[in-house]
């Protein structure tokens, strides 16, 4: 062997200890990263497991809060649909009660004013032909 093919065997030789070396050290940093990852997302969800518990609580309490006003808008739908029924029930029964007897008072009236002028009417008659009055029918012909 020569030695430039000696010095090129050397070169080779180093050449390859320096590239399993770069890799064991790049194993090595890849390993200790990857601890640190586990580490970091140990820790990240030791830190957001609180957060999702309060999160979850707060979902149950804006659904119990919605049932409850849900409730009570049907409460109050129910509240005033028996108003409005109560309601239109004494209006019907007001018109039942006071229109028709104000109606049959308002008719009594009429038929008292009506008798009243007839008597008048009667009246102013018997006085006209008490007067002197012709007693034919000035409309007769003959």
């Amino acid at each position: 062997m020569t030695s430039t093919a000696v010095v090129l065997l050397g070169i080779i030789a180093v050449s390859t200890l320096v590239m399993a070396a770069i890799q064991i050290g790049i194993v090595v940093y890849a390993a200790r990263l990857g601890r640190k990852l586990d580490a970091m997302s140990r820790q990240v969800e030791h830190d957001i497991r609180p957060l999702v518990t309060k999160a979850t609580s707060v979902a149950e309490n804006a659904a119990r809060a919605t049932s409850l006003a849900v409730t009570q808008v049907e409460r109050a739908d129910r509240l005033f649909a028996d108003l409005t029924g109560r309601v239109e029930e004494t209006a019907a029964m007001l018109q039942g009660t006071l229109l028709a007897p104000a109606r049959e008072g308002r008719a009594l009236l009429a038929g008292l004013g009506a008798t009243i002028s007839a008597f008048r009417e009667l009246r102013q008659a018997g006085r006209g032909r008490s007067v002197g009055r012709d007693e034919d029918d000035p409309l007769f012909i003959g």
